[in-house]
């Protein structure tokens, strides 16, 4: 049922979490709050109409995206403010986990407006407490960056913080990545893939960064669909090496041999060299 307390006021936005992939894990409260309310806002109102139509939801929808979300904000609130219930949702999982909704929740909060969480899936709690990593501390960490130097750097930064790691993939990028992450952190790197998450073709795969490679070379397809990356933390790293000289020398190696790379850190760090290196090369083995 919606919120009752507000009816006679002003409007609810409710942020409606939804299926990652089987429909089935939709709440009974969601369903509900989505048949109720006057408006839904979705990422894309064709494929959330697939999910309404399902269920046989017949409701208003309208385009809330990264290109509009924050022209739409203020007419949320207006309408918010006129009396009507409106429901927030992406193509999958809970709204603003690396989705739009961000700007419209922001104002919400700032100019008093009720705001209300239906909860439901999320890709990345979802992969992760399956994942066999330990989850007494983790982050989630968002899309992985487009760029090959910049995830070099996202990756050292990840394992650097001694706590799992949880971030999203693209399937167009996810061989370019896995390069990346080993060139960063070596190819005996511990790393958990998972795609398709609550979907048939649902998969898991734990090892090192080189047997994820050949896994997924071995068959392309498994390259296909919803990505989630997690990777474990590392105390030794920081305890052994600086991030900031593994982003120096993630930078440098491609530029000169890697013993040159490791004398230059050295230097600039105050460290020993032969101890950088060897540290390095048998991180890489």
């Amino acid at each position: 049922m919606l919120n009752e307390e507000n009816s006679d006021k002003i409007g609810t936005l409710y942020i409606v979490a939804t299926p990652i992939g089987n429909f089935d894990d939709l709440s009974q409260r969601a369903i509900a709050t989505l048949s109720q309310v006057d408006l839904i806002a979705a990422e894309d109102t064709r494929h959330t109409g697939k999910l309404l139509s399902h269920f046989g939801i017949k409701a208003k929808t309208f385009a809330l995206h990264d290109h509009n979300e924050k022209q739409k904000a203020q007419q949320i609130i207006d309408q918010l403010n006129q009396g009507l219930n409106i429901a927030l949702v992406s193509d999958a999982g809970t709204p603003l986990i690396s989705d739009p909704g961000y700007a419209v929740v922001n104002l919400c909060r700032e100019q008093g407006a009720s705001v209300t969480p239906i909860p439901g899936a999320c890709a990345a709690i979802t992969a992760v407490c399956c994942s066999g990593l330990p989850t007494d501390r983790f982050q989630f960490i968002g899309f992985t960056p487009a760029k090959s130097k910049a995830r070099q750097d996202f990756f050292i930064d990840a394992v650097s913080s001694n706590i799992t790691s949880i971030m999203y993939e693209s399937t167009h990028r996810i061989m370019a990545s896995l390069d990346d992450l080993e060139i960063a952190l070596g190819s005996e790197q511990h790393v958990v893939f998972a795609k398709e998450l609550t979907k048939t073709f649902e998969t898991f795969f734990n090892g090192t960064v080189s047997e994820l490679k050949q896994f997924l070379t071995a068959d392309p397809t498994k390259q296909r669909g919803e990505i989630v990356l997690m990777l474990p933390g590392n105390p030794k790293q920081v305890d052994n090496i600086p991030p900031e000289a593994r982003k120096m020398l993630a930078l440098l190696e491609n530029e000169m041999p890697m013993k040159k790379a490791c004398g230059v850190v050295a230097d600039y760090f105050g460290t020993k060299k032969n101890a950088l290196y060897k540290t390095i090369i048998e991180e890489k083995q």
